[in-house]
Parts: structure tokens; C-alpha cells; sequence
């Protein structure tokens, strides 16, 4: 991948920018914030960063939104002081980003932008194999963690999805989830189950760094480094007439692709899902 432009030099957008130029990720890093000189002052510290951490990205700051023209991907993150990009403000920016970067994949990093994907796609007709949201991937590694934590085994060794809408409409693949290849359902009880359900959703939203991290691997995918499946927000398919919301949903990544990947879900599972994604 060329060039990754990050919106905002907040906490999340400045861990962001520095943790794909530790993992070459990109030739290039933007980092954009039109609050005075912050991002050219995090993207010299994470340049002067490279000559110890044996890195050699090239990361450069600016204040106009309009140098994420030429970009591959363009990140929806934080703004420093004000928080990550939401509401009529974030409608605005993808607005100028539609017309600045037309071709640029578009990622939002904030817990709080579903919203902002779903108006991108209803509003400004952005289509929706072009903008997801890279934070339930956060939450899901979270929910990893806790699981092999209550079964003393390693995150890596956790296969679980956790889709729909956080906190109160998200839906845990339980019936498809595996530790070590075994059935979940075979190794947790369900009353340990609804347990660890209630201590998930209290994980929402995630911390910074581990929105940097999940948006990270959404862009690895992207660039074609990575075919993990992801868990993303992502618009509603309208073609079939349905009227639904922007959901949480396992995705499969790469250049010029985006394919919704449903794990076999119980009757449940599938009720609460629909339910979740109705509006």
C-alpha cells in the first residue's frame, strides 16, 4: 500500500500513525489535523521514533483535509482536544473527503461512528463496499481474551465472533465459537456463557490503543498482508428492500474487496441478530 491518511491527531489517530509505521504497513502515513501544528509535531516524534524502533516510514503532518487526495485508505479517528469525528462534523468531513480522495477506502476508527458510516452511505451515497468501521474488531479481540482467560487458554487458540450492535444489540457466535478447535458449547456452560456475555459488553467502548491496533489489522487486510477475517461495521445491503441498521459483521478483506462472511449462527443467535440489525 502507498499512502495511509489519518484524520485527526488525537490519542487514537497518533497511536494509530505510529503503530503502522513500526509494522511497514504503508510507504507513506498523512497525518491530518487542522488544530494547529499537533500533527506535524506527533508525526516528528514518531519519525525521530523510527531511528530507535529500526523503522523507516515515511510520516509527515498537515492541517488540510484536502492532502488525503492520493491516499489508498483514508482513517476517520480523533481530533486532539475534541475527540474522534462524529455526528454533522464527521458528515461534513466524509463530504469533503468524497470530493478530496473519491477513490480512497475509508476507515472509521471511533467506537461512536456508526452512525457516521450508515448517513456516509444513506446521505452522501458512498457505496458501501467503501467505508466500514474497524472498532468491533476491538471488542471481539477483547472478548477473545476473556474467553481464553476463563479457560486458561491463549487468545490465539479463541475463535469467536461478536456481531450486531455493542453494547445492548451485540450477539456472541457461542454455536461456531472454538478454543483449540474443541466446541465452545462443548467446554463452557451456558450460565458461565451469559456470564461472560455481561462482562464483554461492559468492555464497550474499547480504550485507544486497542482501537489502533483493530484498525491496523483492518488495514493490513486491506493492503492484502492479512486474509484473517474481521469484524467490522458495516452498512446495510438496501437492494433487497429491507430497512436495516449498520451492524457489526464479519468481514473479509482485500484491495477492491469487501465480502460479509456470516458464521452459522443457532436460531437464537440468528432471531437476535435480525432483531439487532432492524430499525
Amino acid at each position: 500500500m502507498q499512502e495511509v491518511a489519518i484524520i485527526g491527531a488525537g490519542e487514537l489517530g497518533g497511536m494509530l500513525a505510529h503503530l503502522l509505521a513500526r509494522r511497514a504497513s504503508a510507504r507513506s502515513i498523512r497525518l491530518i489535523d487542522e488544530a494547529g501544528r499537533a500533527a506535524e509535531g506527533q508525526a516528528l516524534d514518531i519519525t525521530q521514533a523510527g531511528a530507535i524502533e529500526g523503522f523507516a516510514t515515511i510520516v509527515s503532518g498537515s492541517t488540510e483535509i484536502a492532502d488525503a487526495a492520493g491516499a489508498d485508505v483514508v482513517v476517520v479517528a480523533d481530533r486532539r482536544g475534541v475527540g474522534e469525528w462524529a455526528g454533522d462534523d464527521g458528515v461534513v468531513l466524509l463530504k469533503r473527503l468524497a470530493r478530496s480522495a473519491p477513490d480512497a477506502f475509508i476507515v472509521c476508527a471511533g467506537p461512536e461512528q456508526r452512525q457516521l458510516i450508515e448517513r456516509g452511505v444513506g446521505e452522501l451515497d458512498i457505496p458501501r463496499a467503501r467505508i466500514i468501521g474497524s472498532a468491533p474488531e476491538a471488542l471481539a479481540a477483547a472478548a477473545r481474551a476473556i474467553v481464553a482467560l476463563e479457560l486458561d487458554a491463549s487468545p490465539r487458540e479463541v475463535a469467536l465472533s461478536v456481531i450486531g450492535v455493542p453494547p445492548d444489540r451485540m450477539v456472541i457466535g457461542w454455536e461456531d465459537a472454538t478454543v483449540a478447535g474443541w466446541a465452545m458449547t462443548r467446554l463452557v456452560t451456558e450460565p458461565v456463557r451469559r456470564r461472560l456475555a455481561q462482562r464483554i459488553g461492559a468492555l464497550w467502548p474499547p480504550g485507544p490503543f486497542a482501537l489502533a491496533s483493530a484498525a491496523s489489522k483492518v488495514i493490513d487486510a486491506l493492503a492484502g498482508h492479512s486474509q484473517h477475517v474481521t469484524i467490522c461495521f458495516v452498512a446495510p445491503d438496501q437492494s433487497s428492500g429491507a430497512r436495516t441498521r449498520t451492524a457489526a459483521l464479519p468481514v473479509r478483506l482485500g484491495p477492491s474487496r469487501l465480502e460479509v462472511v456470516l458464521p452459522p449462527l443457532g436460531v437464537a443467535e440468528r432471531v437476535a441478530l435480525d432483531n439487532a440489525m432492524q430499525l
